[in-house]
């Protein structure tokens, strides 16, 4: 047992401070708490040890922590819960106590631990949010700090909820549209793969022994088996290589650049990249303005929340460009990044008042291109990809085949 010297508030407001001994420090605040009382201080009474490597442990301890984050599904849940507990009545410390105690993930316990113990010592929940980079990200926490100004968190935390579906739900419907078509593909690898290093060299021992001038294909496949079996190892390690320096590259500013102005040049891809950024964009936006936040604060945050950094960078250009802080359908058109039919409508909303909902409309208007641009994606892909295994395949048979006929013309004659 360890003892705990804390400092609390009673129902009544008046402070109380004393010692306890408990198993640990959530043992403390749990007594704390059964004897109506709200904690603000709780301190471990035992002997430190030396500053310097105190300090130093635990500020790297700290930061590693720190570094923990909840995944896009365990965020929603925490978000969801604590929502619910809110708008039920109960006070944002007792809610994260509450949650504190479920058993979910070591990070996510982790996250709420820190979240319920700063807030019990005084501090903001955004404030708090905002050391967990890697968990909230900027829209997130904006939006909580938003709420808290306003007073109105739960409702806040209702939104985000929403938003956070809509982009999960965008994410799961992109990789369930390319199960298929990547299901296709390894099996198709695979079967090269196979026929090239146990099928073919079989029939390369049988046509030697036959001792026959070999058609222009088959000595190509044969080729290229024999190369793929002496040297495919050497390949393997070239392709990790190549994929790992270009992972490097494209975290770079120039390779991320490079990299999201090929994909607005692909057709298919390129109307998915450019509906769910704007379709993003929008969402974010409307939302930020909708609780209050500042338009070029909310420019700033949708800016960081946009996954192609060409859009981006327009983005950031029309923040520089705007003047009076509310028009900023202009200079978005200004740029030649975003469609006409986007800031058109954004004006409208400028002009009546209702950016918010001229924004919302224009995510809902872009959403739907989303989800028909991937449709028209995969639709072209499946055969794209069927055609492409049946060459491969084709030519693996057709080589061998010609060889078999040149062989039986020959034995026949």
């Amino acid at each position: 047992m360890a003892k705990f010297s804390y400092t609390a508030r009673a129902r009544t407001g008046e402070k109380v401070e004393g010692t306890l001994e408990a198993p640990d420090r959530r043992a403390a605040l749990l007594q704390i708490e059964r004897l109506g009382q709200i904690a603000v201080k709780v301190e471990e009474k035992s002997v430190a040890p030396p500053p310097s490597a105190a300090g130093g442990w635990r500020a790297l301890f700290s930061r590693r922590a720190r570094r923990q984050r909840m995944g896009a599904r365990d965020l929603l849940n925490f978000t969801s819960e604590l929502s619910d507990l809110l708008a039920s009545g109960m006070k944002l410390g007792n809610a994260l106590n509450t949650l504190s105690r479920r058993r979910t993930s070591d990070a996510t316990d982790y996250v709420v631990r820190e979240l319920r113990d700063e807030i019990i010592r005084g501090a903001s929940l955004s404030e708090v949010m905002g050391q967990f980079k890697d968990t909230f990200p900027t829209l997130y926490v904006s939006l909580i700090r938003a709420g808290e100004a306003s007073g109105n968190l739960s409702e806040v935390m209702g939104r985000i909820i929403k938003h956070y579906e809509r982009i999960q739900e965008v994410k799961e419907k992109v990789i369930m549209a390319l199960v298929y078509p990547v299901i296709v593909m390894v099996v198709g690898i695979a079967t090269l793969i196979f026929a090239m290093t146990f099928v073919i060299p079989r029939f390369t021992l049988i046509f030697k022994d036959l001792g026959s001038t070999l058609p222009v294909p088959t000595r190509l496949l044969i080729g290229l088996s024999a190369v793929l079996i002496h040297y495919g190892w050497l390949i393997v390690i070239g392709l990790v290589v190549g994929v790992i320096l270009f992972r490097r590259f494209l975290r770079t500013e120039a390779g991320r650049v490079w990299w999201d102005g090929f994909q607005l040049r692909v057709p298919l891809i390129r109307d998915i990249i450019t509906a769910s950024a704007f379709a993003q964009f929008a969402r974010t936006l409307g939302m930020l303005i909708g609780n209050g936040v500042p338009v070029l604060d909310a420019l700033h945050i949708g800016e960081h929340t946009v996954a192609n950094s060409v859009i981006a960078a327009e983005i950031h250009n029309a923040r520089d460009r705007v003047t009076d802080g509310t028009t900023i359908s202009g200079p978005l058109a200004a740029g030649k990044v975003f469609p006409p039919m986007l800031t058109d409508m954004l004006a409208i909303g400028e002009e009546t008042g209702d950016m918010s909902g001229a924004l919302a409309h224009i995510a809902r208007r872009y959403e739907a291109d989303l989800d028909r641009g991937v449709k028209i994606f995969t639709t072209v892909l499946e055969p794209i990809l069927i055609v492409l295994m049946a060459v491969i395949v084709g030519f693996v048979a057709i080589s061998i085949l010609l060889a078999v006929f040149d062989l039986t013309s020959g034995l026949r004659a």
